[in-house]
């Protein structure tokens, strides 16, 4: 059987605009830059909900699927295959079910830390009963989370909690100390979902995520902000935004998913704005744009998708009420009515990127730094792995966020 040098996992959750409360899969793109040969896997697990990140063990022997289902679900990277599964509810109560283990950090071939309700455990993924609470994380839903290059610092952002109402904004991120195992809340001027962290340096990155709340209360169906986007650059140490870099609300940079970055740029994808934004890391103010963005023949092709989008944007606040959401919906993503690429990921010698497109189902392979388009696959309908789907149904897979590991 041919080995690849690259494989790209990609967490997938269904055909909905909103992905925190769709079906849970993994798809895994392989690839082959001699001659452009790829080969794909793609399966989804029963009773497990909302698909959102998948991270591979240093080793390789061990694939997580994050969830907002409220489980630690585990894979076979070759095989895709479900090799353990636990329920957090056993232990912490919950507050929302947006709330769930959607990203870990492993500490090494076994361990890991991830967020529980308001608390960091620690797991051994070969006796997953016996999680140690290690303290709260100190932020309002704890969401993206990467450790440091020394490894002293794991820090995260988070998502706005529904709980709370509209004083439930995450305007913060959390810098959690391992030594002391003692959490750290920073006070941003938006709320961030997604990070990632310097090659070399103890910084990390933070990305704005723009969100408004349905009828000025409802966090868990908001709507997408048009206003100015940010991403601040941070020293975990000393607590202090270093530099920020931010663009006005024309710049086609809203809601990120995949953030990455090499030795040059701050790389981030965006669902609703089709594009990859790649920020100049020497003076963080010039960036460049791939856009995705599909033309008028494209959409005419993808009319499923882009009925059940405007469908479901209206079944999530009223057609009255929520006007002003549903214009700036529209500006964001410039008149497309569909969401775009979640994944997006750099290969280690940074020669190659990675996307996923998720209102077009395809994916992509670019060179790097020059950006050309080397490969696009459009991947197989939804209806192939539920057959009880009407064909008429908008195929999508949902593809979310990525992890691409090199030989």
């Amino acid at each position: 059987m041919k080995k690849y040098p690259y494989a790209f996992h990609i967490a997938l959750d269904g055909n909905g605009i909103n992905g925190l409360e769709g079906i849970a899969g993994v798809c895994v793109f392989l690839f082959d830059p001699k001659d452009n040969s790829y080969a794909y896997k793609i399966k989804f697990y029963d009773g497990t909900s909302g698909g959102h990140a998948v991270n591979i063990n240093p080793q390789g022997t061990c694939g997580f699927l994050g969830n907002t289902g409220q489980h630690l679900l585990f894979y076979d990277p070759e095989t895709l295959e479900e090799i353990g599964k636990i329920s957090t509810l056993r232990f912490e109560e919950n507050d929302t079910c947006l709330r769930g283990s959607t990203h870990l950090v492993w500490i090494n071939e076994r361990e890991f830390i991830t967020p529980i309700s308001d608390y960091f455990y620690r797991f051994d993924i070969n006796n997953l009963e016996k999680g140690e609470r290690l303290g709260p994380h100190g932020v309002k839903l704890a969401h993206g989370m990467k450790a440091t290059q020394s490894g002293k610092y794991i820090c995260y952002g988070s998502m706005d909690n529904p709980k709370y109402g509209r004083r439930g904004a995450a305007k913060e991120v959390g810098i959690w100390d391992v030594e002391t195992c003692k959490a750290t809340r920073m006070e941003l001027p938006t709320t961030c979902w997604h990070v990632t962290t310097h090659n070399k340096k103890d910084l990390f990155y933070a990305l704005s995520f723009r969100v408004l709340p349905q009828d000025h209360v409802d966090y868990h169906e908001w709507a997408m902000a048009f206003l100015k986007e940010y991403a601040f650059e941070i020293d975990p140490k000393n607590k202090q935004v270093v530099r920020h870099w931010s663009g006005g609300r024309e710049i086609p940079a809203h809601i990120n998913s995949d953030v990455t970055i090499s030795d040059r740029e701050l790389i981030f994808c965006t669902g609703a704005s089709q594009t990859v934004v790649l920020i100049d890391l020497d003076n963080f103010s010039n960036f460049r744009i791939i856009d995705e963005k599909p033309d008028l023949q494209t959409n005419l092709k993808n009319k499923r998708q882009i009925c059940t989008q405007a469908y479901d944007i209206l079944a999530r606040g009223g057609l009255f009420t929520s006007t002003r959401h549903i214009f700036g919906a529209l500006r964001i993503s410039r008149f497309t009515l569909m969401d775009s690429v979640h994944a997006c990921q750099l290969s280690k010698d940074q020669s190659l990127l990675f996307t996923a497109n998720r209102g077009l189902n395809h994916i992509t392979v670019y060179d790097y730094p020059s950006l050309n388009l080397r490969l696009r696959i459009p991947m197989p309908d939804l209806q192939e792995y539920f057959p009880n789907l009407s064909r008429i149904a908008d195929p999508r897979l949902g593809f979310h966020h990525g992890m691409l590991l090199s030989c």
